[in-house]
């Protein structure tokens, strides 16, 4: 594990991208349906407990959420997306902040799209997608919970989303990942490290959908 992971810390929160940090170095963002798990993945995958507030409350996360991990790579935790229970305006302003980010956010270098592998591929699921490949960023699917599944319906799901997913922009890649069990944990961090260009290689190819 890149030991710099270890050492992310949170840096600040904005509603809109005119109170983000600095648009410089290079960050990889996460977004998932409220519930997949976004939270508990970020905290695995640093291997911290309270890096990301995690919570039973679907849409917590309101914000751009900006984790440091040296000078120049950061971590952003996009709004949790989905069944949260707010208004349908408050709902679109989320979506919207979401959009602007990813078409104009000069520093993202990567999205990570959580969904959990009991119900992949939801409506805005795909959409979130569809505005990763809008924006031509490397993608990493990580199908949730994969704790919750036996091998062999791992296996399954895993081919059946391959299937579905056409035409994602080069270098992304599909993971089964549970943070109870770590699962598919040092493969998500060496693509984050890859994107993030924290070392000189990335497993990204090793596990491409395509």
């Amino acid at each position: 594990m890149n030991p710099v992971f270890q050492r992310a810390h949170f840096l600040s929160a904005a509603s809109g991208l005119d109170h983000a940090p600095t648009d410089q170095g290079a960050e990889v963002a996460f977004a998932g349906r409220s519930n997949a798990g976004k939270s508990s993945a970020l905290n695995a995958l640093c291997h911290q407990n309270r890096l990301a507030r995690t919570s039973k409350t679907p849409g917590r996360t309101q914000q751009l959420v900006f984790f440091q991990l040296n000078d120049a790579h950061r971590l952003v935790d996009l709004p949790g997306y989905g069944f949260a229970k707010v208004s349908v305006a408050i709902k679109a302003g989320w979506q919207q902040l979401m959009a602007n980010y990813l078409a104009e956010r000069q520093s993202l270098r990567g999205l990570v799209v959580l969904m959990d592998i009991r119900h992949p591929l939801t409506e805005v699921d795909r959409q979130m997608l569809a505005w990763g490949q809008d924006a031509e960023l490397p993608l990493l699917i990580l199908l949730t919970k994969a704790d919750k599944l036996k091998r062999g319906a791992i296996d399954k799901t895993l081919h059946q989303v391959r299937r579905e997913l056409t035409g994602l922009p080069d270098g992304s890649a599909l993971l089964a990942f549970s943070a109870l069990r770590a699962i598919g944990i040092e493969a998500a961090q060496a693509w984050v490290s890859g994107q993030l260009a924290l070392h000189s290689s990335s497993l990204a190819h090793n596990h491409s959908p395509t």
